[in-house]
């Protein structure tokens, strides 16, 4: 098994084989989250017009999303996954775009098949991995944006790739680690109602998650997720 770990919007172009796109703070946390709660399934899209149009076709859909962290015009959350926990998500379908999550799953074009990967269901996705036991791995790094690199996915990477080879990894300290490099923002007063300090921690909440969420396409042909248990 080849495992390469690539980084941003141009790692998700060259991406082949079976394709991680992770994306730790925070769109592919809350995308578990989601599940967890009930969600019926997750249309990631990368476009602000998509998601509206996408709202229109499937009535009773939820609007999930961000640019530049904050939540977006008219959507009924942001990408904060310690907003959601109370939320009536059970039964709903979410739409959801991001700055960088869903634009690498849209930009992942050369990919034979693509699952998400956080820190909150590592273990589950290499748990796919290994059952599926394919030439090629693609750990994409999403980053800030999908421009600059972020330690948070890089951490879930190595993390992910030391689970497959089977190698010790210490990622309770690279999560410790990122408190004071990588995740200080959520810790900033001045910005709590953009990046909530909950947020963090429900994000760095490693291997709480059985399953993994897979792109596919729906009757319609459109891009949407589902939720397969592994674990």
């Amino acid at each position: 098994m080849n495992i390469q770990i690539l980084h941003l919007l141009e790692g998700a172009r060259a991406a082949s084989g079976l394709t991680v796109i992770i994306d730790v703070f925070r769109a592919f946390s809350l995308e578990c989250y989601l599940y967890a709660l009930g969600a019926e399934t997750i249309f990631p899209v990368d476009t602000l017009e998509k998601a509206y149009q996408y709202r229109e076709k499937y009535p009773g859909s939820l609007l999930a999303g961000e640019r530049k962290g904050k939540k977006c015009a008219g959507f009924d959350f942001g990408n904060s996954p310690s907003a959601i926990i109370n939320f009536p998500i059970r039964g709903k379908k979410v739409i959801h775009t991001t700055s960088a999550g869903t634009q690498g799953i849209a930009n992942a074009h050369g990919a034979e098949e693509i699952i998400t990967g956080s820190l909150v269901n590592a273990s589950a996705v290499a748990q796919y991995i290994r059952a599926k036991n394919p030439e090629t791995v693609s750990l994409v790094c999403m980053g800030v944006g999908g421009r600059r690199r972020a330690k948070e996915d890089y951490l879930c990477a190595e993390y992910i790739k030391s689970l497959l080879k089977q190698q010790p990894f210490n990622i309770s300290r690279g999560i410790s680690n990122l408190r004071y490099d990588g995740g200080t923002h959520f810790f900033d007063p001045d910005r709590q109602d953009v990046f909530p300090k909950e947020d963090f921690h429900l994000c760095v909440k490693y291997d709480q998650f059985p399953f993994v969420i897979r792109i596919r396409k729906n009757d319609a042909g459109d891009t949407c997720t589902e939720k397969i248990d592994v674990l």
